[in-house]
């Protein structure tokens, strides 16, 4: 199989499925005249984030790496007219993008976004006691993503969904002599959800138009 292959399959569901639609279009357009890198999930992704939101049930989400707003959107519209989504963002240009994109979309009175790294945000949120959140995706610095996690299943509950993206990293994840640090980190987040007795998950190798990778999911049990 190909990478073209895969693409003509991914287009060919989000056509039949409906998944795209004016202002999932429009965000990406903003993304791209923004200079922001070509790196959100797809659109059939961004369902799957929305599905998971609504089988768990979720009134508050976490996102962690906000990027143009894309994934935010997607979950954001997952969300009851109560509900509260908070996602953080490192770079105030990517952040900028996002909030304009998320207002565009009619969802600023459900999404909050912050600026500032991950790891400073995360204990004001703690402090706050913003949570539990029921709903987290993970997409942000790789080689955090360990500590994201861990942070995760703190500011959640039972029943919590955590998705991590990119931890396959085109088959790198099963390398155990690498020195990258993306994938050192990808495993770690895999031995953690082995070993934690507070969650349970697996991870599902993906390929699509954005090539050969995958999440990890887990819930918190």
């Amino acid at each position: 199989m190909s990478q073209d292959t895969w693409t003509a399959v991914d287009n060919y569901i989000d056509d039949e499925l409906g998944l795209n639609d004016p202002i999932l279009d429009a965000a990406i357009a903003a993304n791209a005249a923004g200079g922001l890198p070509a790196i959100d999930v797809t659109a059939s992704q961004g369902k799957l984030l929305q599905l998971l939101a609504r089988l768990a049930g979720a009134k508050r989400i976490l996102e962690i790496g906000t990027l143009g707003g894309y994934s935010t959107i997607w979950m954001a519209r997952a969300l009851p007219f109560d509900g509260r989504l908070i996602t953080l963002e490192f770079e105030p240009k990517h952040a900028a993008v996002a909030v304009s994109n998320i207002e565009h979309a009619g969802l600023s009175h459900l999404v909050e976004v912050r600026v500032g790294a991950a790891l400073a945000s995360l204990p004001v949120i703690e402090s706050e006691n913003a949570g539990p959140f029921d709903f987290f995706f993970i997409d942000a610095d790789k080689v955090n993503n360990p500590v994201y996690l861990d942070w995760a299943i703190r500011l959640s509950r039972r029943g919590s969904i955590i998705v991590v993206d990119n931890v396959v990293r085109e088959g790198g994840l099963a390398d155990a002599t690498t020195d990258d640090a993306a994938i050192r980190a990808s495993r770690k987040v895999v031995e953690l959800i082995a070993s934690d007795p507070r969650v349970d998950g697996t991870v599902i190798q993906t390929v699509g138009t954005k090539g050969y990778d995958g999440f990890a999911i887990a819930i918190v049990v």
